[in-house]
């Protein structure tokens, strides 16, 4: 290989490298929010659960919904709450959008209330489409610079990180379990059970 066509072999290839990941990993910086991990258990299935009396409630989590409503999360104390982190450029968001919208239609008349935050999401209108495509019934707030998602949650509690990330809040309003990854039915299921059983 010529030294003139070396540089743009090396530019091609770092090109298509960073490009790749960028299509793999729908990833964010939630440092601000982040912090030490203590008391914390991850199980081999990649959610981390924390026992009851060392949970701590988000920081505020409302805002405008994609149906231009307004949530508060706190006003849905008293029942356990799914919070799933998703943006419609996000392919693992869109594979894990079934299993959310089959859940939330079962687990309705149970004491469980899905809602969605829509992050990284500057199309109002490829969001709205995503909830359409996936008959995704529950409200999203809209969250497009990402400051719910970057400020809701304290320092040293489980928060979300990734996108997808869900959240699962237990009926007092404090965080339960954390799934930094997209999930299926039975991984979704598995993080509310336990905490309807809860007394």
């Amino acid at each position: 290989m010529s030294l003139n066509r070396a540089p743009g072999a090396l530019l091609l290839a770092t090109t298509t490298i960073v490009g790749a990941l960028s299509l793999t990993a729908c990833t964010m910086n939630t440092e601000a929010s982040g912090g030490d991990q203590a008391g914390f258990v991850t199980g081999s299935d990649g959610i981390s659960t924390v026992a009851k009396g060392e949970r701590k409630k988000p920081n505020l989590l409302e805002g405008e919904t994609l149906q231009d409503g307004h949530l508060d999360v706190s006003d849905l104390t008293g029942k356990v709450v799914v919070l799933n982190v998703w943006g419609s450029w996000c392919a693992p968001c869109r594979a894990e959008a079934p299993n959310f919208a089959k859940v939330a239609k079962d687990t309705a008349g149970k004491g469980v209330e899905f809602v969605g935050i829509n992050t990284r999401d500057t199309n109002r209108q490829a969001a709205v489409k995503f909830e359409e495509d996936y008959k995704v019934a529950y409200p999203s707030i809209y969250d497009p610079t990402g400051k719910v998602v970057l400020y809701g949650f304290p320092k040293g509690s489980l928060n979300p990180q990734t996108i997808p990330s869900t959240i699962v809040l237990d009926r007092e309003g404090k965080i339960a379990a954390r799934a930094l990854q997209p999930l299926n039915e039975k991984e979704l299921r598995s993080m509310i059970n336990p905490l309807l059983s809860e007394k």
